[in-house]
């Protein structure tokens, strides 16, 4: 079993690339605040790096 992450968008999209606007929506974030919790893929992981300074990451317990 993978482990969890919250992954929490806690700036703004506007004025980022639209590449990193489109990262932003496939993790499933859409306004500031909002959050989701994923696996902690390879792919996701690619994914929070290309984005790292538009989110904020947690583990996420059991």
């Amino acid at each position: 079993m993978e482990r969890k992450i919250r992954i929490k968008l806690v700036r703004s999209v506007i004025g980022t690339k639209p590449r990193q606007r489109a990262t932003v929506r496939s993790l499933g974030l859409k306004k500031i605040g909002s959050s989701t919790v994923q696996e902690a893929t390879a792919s996701v992981l690619g994914m929070i790096k290309v984005v790292a300074h538009l989110v904020a990451v947690e583990d996420v317990q059991g």
